[in-house]
């Protein structure tokens, strides 16, 4: 068995390879060689008065890689309100600035465990490259030019998977913080040598442009259907991030797959769209559930959908004419996600010689369970 950091996943996982397993993997949805569960998590109060714990996994399965994966993580989180007007979800585990991710990796062939891996580099690789699924279906293929509104490392991942897919040749991004989207500008332009320019504005990010993303951690939305011009491709990365009447300006609307749990009416301890939670158990008394925020941002997602990734793949739907506004919602199929491409760094790391060995042993027992 394995222990796989943040650095060994960065030295084997390449983004068109990243792409290329999700999309082998979300295909077998259509015959039931791929499955998985949604994302559903679990709220605690914490020993912060604006906080809770939050305990959040999803699972997915490949038969013909032969693995499943649980992504598990622990946060504690908070959703302040900005002076600049802006509305944030933020999260650490123990103090800000360090979190707890990981991957279990199994195989389906002879319940082997096969891995642990941190979640950190391979979670923006995997979300970046179902933003680039998404573009290679649904943007024109003349498209050049990306709007993108965030500058962390998700709008990093995104940009990457875009140019795998589409001759990227400009870019504008805008973030609020001025020395972030510089620094953006800077690596980005560098590392694809690309033309990337700051911009004051998240208008200016999105108008003239062929992709537009969102990668924010925001509550509100972040742009305006107002500013979104014929043949733009759009997607997103967080639920509140698109305003309502985006979705009715999209002649086409996609979303990636199934994101939650169905919530059944009547249990008071299972609701849905608490802050970017699909789905979500709480706990606590009627004074510590004031600290969660009210549900966001997912008003649209249940309307003007036309249809999942398969639909997507197999030209049930698709884009019919360079004029049209297309939407890919970049939500679903979490843990799906992870069991691809957990399972392509295992392999890479297995052939390498890399990762850290933990006895197999440690994880099994002879008491039937």
């Amino acid at each position: 068995m394995l222990f796989i950091d943040n650095p060994t996943v960065e030295k084997v996982l390449s983004m068109d390879a990243c792409i290329e397993v999700q999309e082998r993997a979300f295909l077998g949805l259509r015959d039931g060689s791929s499955a998985h569960r949604p994302r559903i998590d679990m709220y605690v109060p914490c020993d912060r008065e604006d906080g809770y714990w939050r305990w959040g996994t999803m699972e997915g399965a490949s038969k013909d890689l032969g693995v499943f994966a649980i992504r598990m993580k622990s946060d504690v989180v908070t959703w302040p309100r900005h002076e600049d007007g802006t509305w944030t979800e933020e999260k650490y585990c123990i103090e800000p600035g360090t979190y707890c991710g990981l991957i279990f990796l199994l195989s389906t062939r002879n319940g082997e465990p096969l891995a642990i891996i941190n979640d950190g580099y391979l979670q923006h690789m995997r979300v970046g490259g179902g933003a680039g699924l998404g573009a290679k279906y649904l943007a024109r293929e003349d498209a050049h030019t990306v709007g993108i509104i965030g500058s962390g490392g998700m709008a990093r991942t995104y940009l990457e998977a875009f140019a795998c897919v589409r001759d990227i040749r400009q870019v504008r991004v805008y973030s609020p913080n001025q020395g972030h989207r510089e620094a953006y500008a800077r690596e980005m332009g560098a590392k694809l040598e690309l033309e990337v320019e700051p911009v004051a504005s998240a208008e200016q990010a999105v108008r003239g442009a062929d992709i537009v993303a969102t990668c924010t951690d925001s509550n509100l939305p972040v742009l305006d259907a107002s500013w979104l011009e014929p043949g733009m491709h759009v997607t997103n990365l967080g639920p509140a991030e698109l305003p309502d009447d985006l979705y009715r300006r999209a002649d086409v609307a996609i979303r990636q797959g199934q994101s939650g749990m169905p919530v059944p009416e009547g249990d008071e301890r299972l609701k849905s769209g608490v802050g970017h939670s699909p789905a979500a158990y709480i706990a606590g008394t009627e004074e510590e559930m004031k600290r969660l925020p009210p549900p966001v941002g997912r008003e649209g997602f249940s309307g003007g959908v036309q249809g999942s990734f398969v639909e997507l793949a197999t030209g049930a739907v698709k884009r019919t004419s360079p004029e049209q506004i297309t939407l890919y919602l970049n939500v679903g199929n979490q843990g799906l996600q992870f069991a691809a491409v957990g399972s392509l760094v295992y392999s890479r790391c297995k052939t390498e010689g890399l990762g850290r060995a933990v006895p197999t042993e440690w994880f099994l027992q002879d008491i039937r369970d």
